[in-house]
């Protein structure tokens, strides 16, 4: 009953009797089932406080992969999780909801891409993480946004390069490295939104405030910025520069860390394009924001929805990160 209702919906709906006291026993279950609850830095701020760990979700896969946990509950979204069973084959892989999509990853159907890809085969692939398990075993290798240029780096000049899904990292890449690379016309549906002319007035409005933003906006968006990086990055520079005003141009969910670790700054998120003179809230992922603390209570309950790949496709997918993990033990990344 219960897998048919989530087939149906993607989730568990079950109440909760309001007598129960939810945090505490989330926090029984999780010690009893030896499970390690990750938390993406988007999800909302609640469930980060409930998270072990709180991070990137590459990051946060490898954590959960050094953990001697039987269970991973992942909250964040469908490929975040599916990188997490990859690494961890033989641990029981949990999403709240599998609905819990991504705009990026969904940019690239596996059997256009695979067409893309070989159309050129004397190309090789380098994919962003943000993919699904299929595209990343269609990859020779794996980058995250904060190693991506390194590794366009480390290759040969000579060396013919296909870069997915994400056009806009993509483009950062080339001006960063004067690389040309065919690159898939991909985005995120958060990171596309961010309006210009809203930064420029928020700059003017606070003229100290540095802009910090993610290379997964425009490139129009990048020239304004005075840091781009990865989410964690960006954390960091928050936290140890001393400005003390910020505007920041990535998923509003990373204010509640940046505000936990520089309480005494001031985060300013960067508004979004407005649509009939009304602005949206594009800056929240609405994938991640599916993530609830009921439906992580039902999910550890019953460990229920479960990630489920198979040998053939985790050893392909798996492949192309182990050789981004090797080339970044290279490079001492």
């Amino acid at each position: 009953m219960i897998k048919d209702r989530i087939k149906e919906i993607g989730f568990i709906d079950e109440a909760i009797n309001s007598d129960i006291d939810i945090l505490a026993e989330i926090n029984r279950m999780k010690k009893e089932k030896n499970a390690v609850i990750l938390g993406h830095y988007y999800i909302e701020s609640d469930l980060q406080d409930i998270a072990d760990f709180v991070g990137d979700s590459l990051a946060l896969a490898q954590e959960a992969a050094k953990t001697d946990a039987d269970i991973i509950v992942f909250l964040g979204v469908h490929f975040m999780a599916e990188t997490a069973k990859i690494l961890s084959p033989n641990k029981k892989v949990l999403l709240p909801d599998l609905n819990a999509g991504c705009s990026l990853a969904d940019s690239a159907p596996t059997d256009k891409f695979a067409d893309f890809v070989n159309a050129h085969p004397d190309h090789l692939v380098i994919s962003y993480v943000n993919t699904t398990a299929e595209i990343k075993a269609l990859t020779d290798i794996i980058c995250t946004s904060s190693n991506a240029v390194q590794i366009v780096e480390s290759l040969p000049k000579e060396q013919k390069i296909i870069f997915g899904p994400d056009k806009n990292l993509g483009n950062y890449i080339e001006s960063v490295t004067g690389r040309k690379m065919l690159i898939w016309d991909g985005a995120c549906h958060v990171h596309q939104q961010f309006d210009v002319n809203e930064i420029v007035r928020l700059k003017k409005e606070h003229p100290k405030a540095k802009v910090l933003a993610h290379p997964e906006c425009n490139a129009t968006v990048l020239v304004l910025a005075d840091y781009i990086g990865a989410t964690s990055g960006i954390l960091k520079f928050s936290n140890i520069d001393d400005c003390d005003e910020f505007i920041v141009a990535t998923e509003s969910g990373i204010l509640h860390q940046m505000k936990k670790l520089s309480p005494d700054k001031t985060f300013i998120p960067a508004p979004p394009e407005k649509i009939n003179d009304i602005s949206c809230a594009c800056n929240d992922c609405i994938y991640m924001k599916m993530n609830t603390v009921k439906k992580l209570y039902n999910t550890l309950k019953y460990e229920l929805p479960a990630i489920e790949l198979s040998d053939d496709l985790q050893k392909s997918a798996y492949a192309s990160i182990k050789r981004m993990l090797d080339i970044s033990e290279e490079l001492g990344l």
